[in-house]
């Protein structure tokens, strides 16, 4: 199951319009249910329900799971097909299910770490939804997202995220805290058979490029060193060839449809791909500074300042995790 997915077609938002499947939805995003445990929850028929099911299911919103069989009868197991849906809002699951916090922002695997250790010891959700830093930071501004996750250079500066945070939020009290600081660089085939060195490589024409989706942080960042470098978008091969995630660069690289990528040294030690630092970032997930303040945003503070995170996010390779959980001045 997907974490968090969009509905785009008017017919899901007209079919999510009526209360009554909506009610059943949030209770599959929650956890599966079979027609009997979702017309007990509701205080309704099963057949009343099969009505409701089979519409939803047709839409795409909701899968069979499993299937059981029980004193003769085979008892079908449904659930969401993801764990949030966007449109005009979020629909998460119901408040029994525990605390949620939506983050759409830049991909990260040390999120993946943050995430398994809330939902496992704290019993808060974190859905994430890898969109790119300035996506993540428009979402954020419209509400879309409780918080957002981004490693935006300043050229100017030299400065991460700050100056984009003030641009979106000339007139809210924000919020930033570290996540970790991680290193990024050139992702190629293991043994390194092309002989790439460094950023000017790109311009080669031996060479096929998979690049990153716009609006992501390390897009950011590259479009800002070729032009430094005088090397235009047009002198690289693959450019308009983007991939929304490390991971998918690094799988881009290892399956042969790339030659060259720019990616996390973590995404690269789990593709098992050769590496070529170019430089450290910083990593900063940012919020309304009111939602920071709340009580229950308690665990998820604690856990980026414990110990065992760090230690899982050491693991991936390539983050240093001295300054994470510090609360920045936006």
């Amino acid at each position: 199951m997907v974490t968090v997915e969009f509905v785009k077609s008017l017919e899901q938002i007209k079919l999510l319009s009526d209360p009554r499947r909506m009610a059943i939805l949030r209770l599959l995003m929650a956890e599966p249910a079979t027609l009997t445990q979702l017309g007990r929850a509701l205080g309704q028929h099963p057949a009343w329900v099969r009505h409701h099911l089979k519409k939803l299911e047709d839409a795409g919103l909701v899968e069979m799971v499993t299937a059981q069989v029980s004193g003769g009868f085979v008892e079908k197991y449904y659930q969401a097909r993801a764990r949030a849906f966007i449109f005009q809002e979020i629909v998460l699951p119901e408040p029994s299910a525990g605390e949620h916090l939506v983050l759409m922002g830049s991909h990260d695997l040390a999120l993946n770490c943050l995430a398994d250790k809330l939902r496992g010891e704290a019993g808060l959700d974190l859905l994430i939804l890898p969109v790119g830093s300035l996506e993540g930071l428009t979402a954020l501004r419209q509400g879309l997202t409780h918080l957002t996750g981004c490693h935006l250079l300043d050229a100017e500066s030299g400065e991460y995220n700050r100056t984009y945070i003030r641009h979106f939020f000339p007139d809210r009290d924000m919020a930033a805290v570290t996540l970790a600081h991680r290193v990024q660089g050139l992702l190629v085939a293991p043994g390194n058979p092309k002989a790439i060195h460094d950023l000017t490589d790109l311009s080669r024409p031996d060479l096929a490029f998979i690049n990153r989706n716009r609006g992501s942080g390390t897009r950011v960042w590259l479009d800002q060193q070729l032009g430094r470098l005088d090397i235009s978008a047009g002198q690289v091969r693959g450019y308009t060839q983007e991939a929304r995630t490390h991971t998918a660069v690094a799988q881009a690289i290892l399956s042969g449809k790339a030659n060259i990528g720019l990616g996390l040294e973590a995404a690269a030690r789990q593709a098992g791909v050769e590496f070529i630092p170019l430089f450290q970032e910083r990593y900063d997930l940012v919020l309304p500074a009111e939602l920071a303040q709340q009580r229950r945003l308690q665990p998820f503070f604690d856990a980026l300042h414990s110990a065992a995170f760090r230690r899982l996010v050491a693991e991936l390779g390539g983050y240093e995790t001295g300054h994470s959980g510090d609360q920045l001045n936006p």
